[in-house]
């Protein structure tokens, strides 16, 4: 009955992160906009309530007063600017971290821990909050093949809801926590600010900043195929020149 009421609800398009309307541009890996839907479908209601911690509103200034459908569009955002400052938005990415006080041994792979996919996640989030990745199946195939379950987009973003509501419902902790499972969300590191930069575009609904309107009122999508066409301009002219 859950699985149907999420699959119910109404889905909007996510604008763009900067790093997306930048790889649109230049070409690269890019923000799929059907992963928002992915999103938005598994916001759980309580991640759409009050609980949801006052610094929220750092992000989205009116998130309390939004719509639902606004507000799932809004962690849509939130995790296409995670998926930005953590993989680049490439879903194939694997790093093995090395520091000592990251440095572990997966308790499913039982190998050195290595953190993949969009929200670089590990097997061990299998255990502790009922991802759906399959090491079994997936440690017969490369470790860079898109079809492993951790790879799989939508079984990444999935997990990764999981673990922020973990974070800011269960835990009641903030979105930026020094005890977030990311260290993008840990304020003070070099990789939250990367994070934070990917996040000056939120929906119109949050009543987003005014200094980037060069990309309001664009999609994913939108942004796309814009970028295909100053590709396409771009290499018109190179073309005309050695001519």
């Amino acid at each position: 009955m859950t699985a149907i009421l999420l699959a119910a609800q109404e889905t909007k398009p996510a604008p763009p992160t900067p790093i997306d309307a930048k790889k649109a541009e230049v070409g690269g890996k890019t923000w799929d906009p059907g992963w928002d839907q992915i999103v938005e479908q598994s916001i759980p209601g309580d991640m759409l309530s009050s609980r949801v911690p006052r610094d929220v509103k750092k992000f989205c200034p009116r998130f309390y007063t939004m719509s639902d459908t606004d507000k799932r569009v809004f962690w849509a955002y939130f995790f296409q600017a995670l998926a930005g400052a953590e993989a680049g938005l490439n879903p194939t990415t694997r790093v093995r971290h090395t520091q000592p006080e990251v440095a572990r041994t997966d308790k499913v792979t039982h190998r050195a821990v290595r953190s993949e996919g969009l929200l670089q996640l590990t097997y061990d989030d299998q255990l502790l909050y009922d991802c759906n990745f399959d090491w079994q199946k997936d440690r017969e195939l490369k470790s860079d093949d898109p079809s492993k379950t951790i790879l799989q987009p939508k079984n990444n973003l999935e997990c990764g809801v999981k673990i922020l509501e973990n974070q800011i419902i269960t835990q009641r902790r903030g979105l930026v926590s020094g005890k977030s499972y990311w260290s993008t969300l840990q304020p003070g590191t070099v990789s939250y600010r990367v994070f934070a930069k990917e996040m000056i575009n939120p929906p119109a609904a949050c009543e987003a900043p005014t200094k980037v309107p060069k990309l309001k009122q664009q999609t994913t999508a939108t942004v796309h195929e814009d970028g295909e066409e100053t590709r396409a301009t771009k290499q018109a002219s190179l073309t005309g020149e050695h001519r």
